[in-house]
């Protein structure tokens, strides 16, 4: 005779014996997250049974995606017995989604979560700069995509300071050191942060699909751009990202300007505003040559020189005339004779004065002649002033037309 427990020791030998590292298809009945101990508790079924499952947490560490009720897929590890109560269960150690890869459900997964929680959502992403001085480049120190980054740099933009910032960017630490690095580039003071690496596979890009490194990305205060893996490589730290570059090299081509492209630019601003100060200094040098010429044309001067040419004109013109009547008269009686001369004397004598005061004329509205030897103009604070408003002590100034002389009123007599 057998007691309860030997018996519940031979079937746990007998079943750990025989269900040894087997795979079971199953609907995933319920499922619970054991927060304390990290185990995974669930069930799996089909249309006829179910069975009871365990992940104890050295393995749930190493699970890409989240068991989800109603999940179809596929179980790998053994089955065992616990005495206690003799019942017996499912002790997993590796689960796989039904038809498609663990990475890519998880992927999958986490895509939606961040979804719902708005980390994809266009208001929440920040403006790229478009002067950038200061740079963080969050990638493997070592790395191809580091050397192609900074070879870029130095042949588009070599003005601007770049920062370096060593992390694993795959591994199981990778997240965490990404995460760190990301946290530490964002307390620099500077432009824009650059977070990416070179291609690899799905498992190599991984770091980048973790949920740390989207929290991160998404709470950073600074500027970033995801540069990972190739065109074909959407990871989801690409979808939380204020921009998307299909690979590290494209990045620094997307953010710096080419300094070439720079240079045309000033060359083509300079030549176009050169012509453009050319061609005003032309219009500008027409019209002063063309006031000189209406200044020269209107002058007082001009305008005497021109009244004195008519007046002469005249004066001939008379005397012509004169001279036609004297011929003409000459053979009449003297009387009538002397009476014409008197007669022309009278017009020409009113010429001569005519002339005279047209002279003085001139000669009073000569600048020059304004301030005659012996006399001065007086004037104080900017304004021509009688001397009898003059003060005692008070300072005024004498002004010839080439002198000026400051000078101060010591004594003052009135005539």
């Amino acid at each position: 005779m057998m007691t309860v427990n030997s018996l519940n020791i031979k079937i746990k030998s007998l079943l750990e014996a025989t269900f040894m590292h087997i795979q079971v298809e199953g609907e995933i009945a319920s499922v619970t997250y054991h927060q304390a101990s990290g185990h995974i508790y669930f069930s799996i079924k089909d249309d006829k049974s179910s069975i009871k499952c365990v992940m104890f947490r050295s393995n749930a560490q190493r699970l890409k995606f989240r068991l989800e009720k109603g999940e179809r897929i596929i179980v790998e590890g053994s089955v065992g017995v616990y005495t206690p109560r003799g019942e017996y269960q499912f002790y997993a150690v590796h689960i796989e989604p039904f038809g498609r890869g663990a990475l890519a459900l998880a992927y999958e997964q986490l895509k939606e979560k961040l979804k719902q929680k708005g980390y994809f959502d266009q208001a929440n992403k920040k403006t790229i700069p478009k002067t950038i001085r200061k740079l963080a480049l969050v990638t493997a120190k070592e790395s191809a995509a580091l050397y192609d980054m900074i070879k870029i740099i130095e042949k588009r933009w070599p003005l601007i300071e770049v920062i370096i910032i060593d992390t694993l960017v795959q591994g199981e630490q990778a997240p965490r050191e990404i995460a760190e690095a990301l946290q530490y580039a964002d307390n620099l003071n500077i432009d824009l942060i650059i977070v990416g690496r070179g291609g690899g596979s799905t498992e190599d890009l991984w770091a980048f699909n973790e949920e740390i490194v989207a929290d991160t990305i998404f709470t950073l205060k600074t500027p970033i751009v995801s540069a990972v893996g190739h065109e074909i490589d959407m990871p989801i730290s690409d979808f939380v990202a204020d921009m998307r570059a299909p690979t590290p090299s494209a990045a620094i081509e997307m953010i710096l300007p080419d300094k070439q492209e720079v240079l045309y630019a000033i060359n083509e601003i300079e030549e176009r505003y050169s012509q453009t100060i050319h061609q005003i200094l032309y219009h500008k040098s027409i019209q002063i040559e063309q006031n000189r010429e209406n200044l020269g044309r209107f002058s007082v001067k001009r305008r005497l020189q021109e009244l004195s040419q008519t007046f002469n004109n005249i004066q001939n013109e008379y005397k012509r005339i004169i001279q036609y009547k004297l011929l003409e008269f000459s053979s009449k009686p003297p009387k009538i004779k002397d009476g014409i001369k008197q007669q022309l004397s009278f017009i020409l004598n009113q010429k001569y004065q005519q002339k005279s005061i047209l002279l003085q004329r001139f000669q009073t509205n000569n600048p020059r002649d304004g301030i005659k030897d012996g006399w001065a103009k007086v004037s104080q604070n900017g304004k021509i002033v009688s001397l009898s408003a003059i003060k005692i002590n008070e300072t005024f100034f004498l002004e010839d037309v080439n002198t000026k002389i400051e000078a101060n009123c010591s004594k003052r007599m009135t005539f």
